[in-house]
């Protein structure tokens, strides 16, 4: 699997994880569903953001060195 088939993965899965906390959020609303979404989920969305980010960069990277090899 190359980096940008990874990328794609992860950020299905982010989308993912954020359509189906919607729709927990519909039937959960009190305080422990705002402490778990403060608590883990606001900092693993950021998280995988940052890490799609990292593979973006990477991939371009990658890419690059491909192109010198040759």
């Amino acid at each position: 699997m190359g980096a940008f088939e990874a990328r794609g993965i992860l950020a299905k899965a982010i989308h993912d994880l954020t359509l189906k906390w919607q729709d927990v959020k519909m039937n959960w609303n009190d305080p422990q569903a705002e402490s778990l979404e403060k608590q883990y989920l606001q900092p693993l969305e950021m998280d995988l953001r940052m890490a799609v980010s990292a593979m973006d960069q990477l991939a371009i990277l990658l890419s690059q060195a491909k192109r010198d090899c040759e």
